[in-house]
């Protein structure tokens, strides 16, 4: 016999990885995922049975189950190496079922890193399928299919085919809708600022506005800033108050998977599927070399921020090693997780902080790479000393019209040694030195400039602060931010312009619908609550099928109402403007699959369709005849071309502006670069700011 025990992973690349830890006495194989699901055609749930599932064989997996039972034959004894998390304990549960395995046999292993001790001591150490968290996914899963298989025939019926609601999706839709509402309600009031420029013996410094009389003044109108500006005589101020301050700012925890996705998208401008994508590979094991396959990152679905005490003493000698005692923090120092954490399994963390980001770079492609050193150096800053800021605050006054200027300079960089949150890895924050000042002082104002402004409406939602919320209120877990923001996209509720959430009108038709119809279902506390109720049957403390009925019961009756009261939406066509050059019919804006499009208004004897397309106003530079155009691409990334295509194939992916090049006489395009935008030539020849 070749091998003795066989493993049952999920991926062919964690096969590969574990392989080469296990020896040849085992044989590691892949399901690729799961292999028993509900079916697709119908609801599988048998409501009036305690909400039995019928589970059935995924179609196309029928080799794999074919090769998994042959190869399981032939072994002594299987071990179930799925993901460590529900999801995972499913798919092991759903192996031991076709393979016939005794669910009493210790069979199942679980590790949080792929590095040859985490492994070999999980061998060690099998343990029995936790039915518990089984019943936890089975639970989910069963929720899920109930609320979407009964809601979404209404909405086929009633609006549209190849609708869908499902309970996360439609709480996810609902806070993009609801801050959507904001922004159209929103009315700006006015408000102005008053920024001044001083100097003390040529050393300049800024202040802003505070009060008169000792009481702080807001600014409402030019009314406002006249009474202020009309009690200023002259240019001298005196300092009437010095403070010095000693001020800490405490490292960040290290990641979560929601953290992760929120500060991936920040730093590196990546989309929550590729951060998860991209770290399901760091995760899986890359080929170091001579040193074989490894996995660089801990599980990387997890919602604790706690971390082993392994890592704690490697971290802290490399600390201590790398950049001195004095850089090591406190060790009694504790991370509190987030209300409702399940804590299942270590924060995201490197597999060793000795692999550091330097040294991995020449195994890892540029993505790998970026989110590697993110994940590594929020790791390491994580056990590092605060930061110290001397701070000053400055106040000046004259005829009771009180100014104030602040100032901190960096006194110890502690963790921003290594990395600072919300901008580039140790990136050097900028100090905002003040001269030495003390009371009494006169300093001089250089000019000081009134401004208005307006009150800006709330901003909508990007994917990362879309996470953010509904991890705030408890909605979700870390497995399903990524499929609930793609699924909203995909039935096209919503669209992203500029990187942010816009409901579509499908949206909102849809949202509305739930709203008057199925309140439980947007209802956050509820579902936050329902989240509650599936980690305590994770947890042994609840039934699950007890948790299903109690939804069920009031729903099953919301479903009833809505059938018989839901009038049948008709979306109407939007004129066009024009007739179609095929049978001289009005065009119209039909509402599809995947956004707006023309058609003609004779359809089914024409069938006639045409993209919409944004017009930019720019001439096209390489036939001077068409017209440049918005597209999209297949990966929804936007480009630009000539609307005479094919006759002419001018591409590209900045926006031409309509100007040559003053040097080379290359065609102009708008940059996006960091702070703003910028026009640039191709060749590298010209650049100029863009007025805001």
């Amino acid at each position: 016999m070749a091998y003795k025990y066989l493993v049952i992973v999920e991926s062919p690349a964690k096969a590969k990885t574990i392989e080469k830890y296990l020896g040849r006495n085992y044989k590691v194989v892949a399901s690729v995922g799961h292999i028993r699901d509900l079916p697709k055609s119908k609801m599988g749930i048998d409501v009036e049975n305690n909400y039995e599932p019928h589970y059935i064989s995924i179609r196309g997996k029928g080799d794999v189950i074919k090769g998994l039972r042959s190869a399981a034959k032939k072994a002594e004894k299987v071990f179930l190496a799925s993901d460590p998390d529900r999801e995972g304990e499913a798919i092991a549960w759903h192996l031991a079922f076709l393979l016939g395995l005794d669910l009493k046999d210790k069979n199942r292993v679980v590790f949080n890193e792929i590095t040859k001790d985490a492994v070999k001591a999980a061998f060690k150490e099998p343990r029995t399928i936790d039915l518990d968290l089984v019943d936890a996914q089975q639970a989910r899963r069963i929720l899920d299919r109930l609320v979407g298989y009964s809601i979404s025939p209404i909405l086929w019926r009633k609006v549209k085919k190849g609708l869908s609601a499902g309970r996360v999706q439609s709480i996810a839709l609902k806070i993009i809708i609801d801050r959507e509402r904001e922004i159209r309600n929103f009315e700006p009031e006015e408000y102005w600022s008053l920024d001044g420029n001083f100097q003390k013996v040529k050393k300049k410094f800024k202040a802003s506005f505070w009060g008169v009389d000792g009481k702080k003044k807001k600014l409402s109108n030019a009314q406002n800033v006249k009474e202020v500006t009309d009690r200023l005589d002259g240019k001298d101020f005196e300092v009437t108050k010095v403070e010095k301050k000693e001020r800490k700012r405490q490292a960040a925890a290290p990641f979560t998977t929601s953290s992760l996705q929120q500060e991936a998208a920040r730093k590196l401008n990546f989309r929550t599927r590729k951060t998860m994508m991209v770290a399901q590979q760091l995760y899986e094991g890359i080929a170091l070399g001579k040193s074989g396959t490894v996995g660089l990152i801990t599980y990387m679905r997890t919602d604790s921020k706690r971390i082993s005490d392994t890592a704690k003493v490697e971290v802290t000698e490399f600390i201590e090693t790398t950049y001195g005692k004095e850089f090591v923090a406190n060790q009694n120092k504790a991370t509190k997780n987030t209300q409702g954490a399940q804590d299942a399994h270590e924060a995201i963390r490197p597999t060793s902080t000795l692999r550091t980001p330097e040294e991995m770079a020449k195994y890892l492609d540029k993505d790998q790479l970026k989110l590697y050193t993110l994940i590594w150096s929020r790791f390491v800053a994580s056990q590092m000393t605060p930061a110290i800021f001397d701070t000053m605050k400055v106040t000046l006054m004259q005829n009771n019209v009180i100014f104030i200027a602040n100032g901190s300079k960096v006194k110890f960089k502690g963790f921003m040694q290594v990395y600072v949150e919300g901008s580039d890895s140790g990136k050097e924050e900028k100090d905002n030195i003040l001269p030495d000042l003390v009371e009494g002082d006169i300093v001089q104002s250089v000019d000081i400039e009134p401004k208005q402004h307006f009150t800006q409406p709330p901003a909508r939602f990007n994917e990362a602060t879309l996470i953010k919320t509904l991890e705030e209120n408890g909605v979700g877990r870390p497995s399903t931010y990524a499929p609930t923001l793609e699924t909203i996209q995909k039935r096209y509720y919503v669209k992203l312009a500029q990187k942010r959430f816009e409901p579509t009108e499908l949206g909102e038709i849809v949202n509305t619908l739930i709203e008057e119809f199925f309140p439980q279902i947007i209802d956050i506390h509820f579902t936050a609550e329902m989240e509650n109720s599936l980690d305590a049957i994770g947890e042994g403390k609840e039934e699950w099928v007890k948790v299903i009925d109690q939804f069920y019961r009031p729903f099953e009756k919301e479903l009833i109402s809505a059938e018989e009261k839901i009038e049948k939406i008709q979306i109407k066509d939007e004129p066009a403007g024009f007739d179609c050059e095929l049978c001289g019919s009005p065009m119209v804006i039909k509402l599809g699959r995947y956004g707006k499009f023309y058609a003609c208004s004779n359809f089914p004897e024409c069938r006639n369709t045409k993209a919409i397309v944004k017009e930019i106003g720019v001439a096209c530079p390489s036939c001077h005849e068409g017209q440049i155009i918005e597209r999209k691409s297949k990966k929804n990334r936007i480009f630009y071309g000539c609307n005479r295509y094919p006759e002419c194939e001018f591409v590209s992916w900045d926006k031409p502006v309509g100007r040559n090049c003053p040097k080379c006489e290359h065609f102009l395009v708008e940059k996006k670069v960091k702070g703003g935008k910028q026009v640039v030539c191709p060749n590298g020849d010209y650049e100029e700011a863009v007025q805001k």
